[in-house]
């Protein structure tokens, strides 16, 4: 039996996946299957956190469960005390670009940071505040001072550069660490809006120099060339600030596949090169990165990440790797279909959460739910082309048009008409998976 579950959670979760979406809350209540992927990135949190990096790409067809699985690790972590930041590529945010697009990406990674207490995004403020406030009470249970004394105020400041300096030595770390220095002046003096101007220079809204000198005294702003050097001095940060580490989550790799131009698409996997070395050879620390990707925006050596030959080679299979036996520890994650076991616990947790959510006993039997996996896989092409996503929403349909029937039988729906175009013909019966073969009702 499943867990119950929140009905705000459940409402999430029933009408994301209904919508072809991952539901962003509630994931450990659906998740199926995936155990060895997980483990694998998971593996990958703890050298994180002792101060490695990491780098993974998540390889899925549409629907196969590919974002699923990175918003499925993006909770794990936040559990973890991590902090993450994630964002989707699209046409007016890439990896790299002349107009804006690199740094597009930055200000929605930046405005998705998010923690266990703020599993939403928007946390940064909330970071900042609380690593001052720590420092604080740590400075208070040790010294005794009177927090509101000149030598409580010295000494907190002393423990704040103490971290500071600790960046001096990055790329662009001291213009980092003075914009903290900022943030912590503003916060001790309550200038909420010298606290909001360093959020807004964090976040990479400052148009231009100019602007950024005259409200805050800096002459640098973050800049499509250089944001991806802010995420590694803001991994280094959050580790001081008592987190334990970063995670950064970047979906739909398969926007910088679509761009026309050639050489703008090499600049794009030339940024996604320089991000796996600094994983791989030690630039990065406390940093993981997981980019999630199409096979074919992947692969394809015309168009694909395989395209630029330096990724190619670092990337892709050796010789040992074969449908059925993968490398989970290879940078390349490929993900397989869901197992008809799997896809039958995921229909009872489903079912369980519907009737939860709308206050109903559930009608649905196994042989019910079985009959419709069967069904669903029974399509023209199915083997090769439905996915998890297809079957789920479908799936959800089926709950809300029985719980708004109650009289409706079952076995009469799936064995109507209106799923008769799902149905294998019976000279065609020979030809489903065996793996479904334990489906025959």
């Amino acid at each position: 039996m499943t867990a119950k579950v929140p009905k705000r959670i459940a409402s999430s979760i029933i009408h994301s996946l209904k919508g072809g979406v991952v539901p962003r809350i509630g994931l450990p209540y659906i998740t199926v299957g995936r155990e060895a992927e997980i483990d694998a990135l998971l593996h990958d949190v703890e050298i994180i956190a002792e101060g490695g990096a990491s780098f993974r790409f998540v390889v899925g067809k549409y629907g196969s469960g590919k974002s699923f699985l990175l918003q499925t690790i993006r909770n794990y972590v936040m559990d973890r005390n991590f902090v993450v930041v994630d964002a989707d590529l699209s046409p007016e945010r890439r990896l790299h670009g002349t107009k804006g697009q690199g740094l597009a990406t930055y200000k929605e990674l930046i405005r998705n940071m998010s923690t266990k207490t703020r599993p939403d995004g928007g946390a940064l403020t909330l970071i900042l505040d609380r690593w001052i406030s720590n420092v604080q009470q740590e400075i208070a249970a040790a010294s005794g001072l009177n927090p509101q004394s000149i030598d409580f105020q010295t000494a907190v400041k002393k423990k704040i550069y103490e971290v500071i300096g600790t960046l001096h030595e990055m790329v662009h770390g001291f213009d980092f660490a003075k914009l903290l220095t900022a943030y912590y002046n503003a916060y001790w003096n309550g200038d909420d809006v010298g606290k909001a101007k360093v959020i807004k220079w964090f976040r990479g809204e400052y148009a231009n120099k100019t602007e950024a000198k005259a409200e805050l005294g800096v002459n640098i702003i973050i800049t499509d060339d250089d944001w991806y050097e802010y995420l590694k001095l803001f991994a280094m940060f959050l580790k001081k600030a008592g987190y334990s580490g970063m995670l950064i989550v970047i979906d739909e790799l398969v926007n910088i596949y679509k761009i026309p131009n050639a050489i703008t698409r090499q600049y794009n996997y030339e940024k996604i090169l320089t991000m796996y070395n600094d994983a791989m050879q030690g630039k990065a620390k406390y940093l993981g990165i997981l980019m999630g990707g199409t096979p074919q925006c992947i692969e394809d050596t015309r168009r694909g990440v395989y395209s630029y030959e330096a990724l190619r080679s670092r990337l892709a299979e050796g010789r040992f790797g074969r449908e059925g036996l993968k490398d989970l520890l290879a940078p390349v994650i490929q993900l397989t279909p869901l197992t008809s076991e799997e896809l039958l616990i995921l229909t009872e947790k489903l079912t369980e959460i519907h009737a939860g959510l709308y206050g109903y006993v559930p009608t649905l039997t196994q042989e019910d739910r079985m009959q419709f996996i069967r069904i669903e896989f029974s399509r023209i092409g199915a083997d090769s082309h439905i996915t998890p996503r297809e079957i789920i929403r479908d799936f959800i349909e089926l709950l809300d048009i029985v719980y708004q029937d109650p009289h409706l039988q079952v076995k009469t729906l799936l064995q109507s008409e209106t799923f008769s175009y799902a149905k294998a013909q019976p000279e065609e019966d020979n030809t489903i998976s065996p793996e479904f073969a334990e489906f025959e009702i």
